[in-house]
């Protein structure tokens, strides 16, 4: 529970810092959700971001990995692409968390998956991020959009809070990555 609020209080840290961010449950009924949100990433144009978007070791949170370490996740942005977790140890083993639909270097980014504890019900999810331009063209508009859909022995409404929490901190975290290579 301490991991949860820390990674959520992480989140509302790193939006604030990042200044034009938000995020939230676009829509909730009992068979799907759809979480969205948006930032403009200052001072990083589309391909710089896109570079670290499809590195997500270097910015996804060890807590939201199956490994415990986010540097174990991969991200291969074509067509067919998996982004994936390998587990090494004892107990060696690898995660497909989701697979790549759609990659346009610089521009686009879509996938098709179930993110963690959601991987163990009949649901799957597109996740949709879309690089532009920033309107001073310095750096970038950043959105996402995540529909999940299907079948889960939980209340679906009742999990869009949570997924939206969980995946606006990655995408915040996205941010702090950027910001901290300056």
């Amino acid at each position: 529970m301490r991991k949860v609020i820390a990674g959520l209080l992480l989140a509302t840290v790193s939006l604030a810092l990042q200044g034009a961010a938000r995020a939230e449950v676009a829509a909730s009924s009992d068979s799907g959700f759809v979480v969205a949100g948006e930032a403009e990433i200052a001072g990083h144009a589309p391909p710089a971001v896109w570079q670290a978007l499809v590195q997500p070791g270097g910015w996804w949170n060890d807590d939201h990995s199956w490994s415990g370490h986010a540097a174990n996740m991969t991200l291969d942005p074509v067509a067919g692409g998996c982004f994936c977790e390998a587990i090494p140890g004892d107990a060696a083993g690898s995660v497909e968390h989701m697979r790549v639909v759609q990659a346009r270097s610089g521009a686009l980014l879509v996938m098709r998956g179930s993110l963690g504890p959601m991987q163990g019900e009949a649901l799957t999810g597109v996740l949709t991020i879309a690089l532009s331009p920033s309107a001073d063209t310095t750096g970038t508009k950043f959105s996402w959009t995540y529909v999940v859909g299907g079948y889960a022995r939980y209340p679906l409404t009742s999990l869009a809070p949570a997924v939206d929490g969980v995946v606006g901190e990655q995408m915040a975290r996205l941010q702090a990555h950027l910001a901290a290579a300056d």
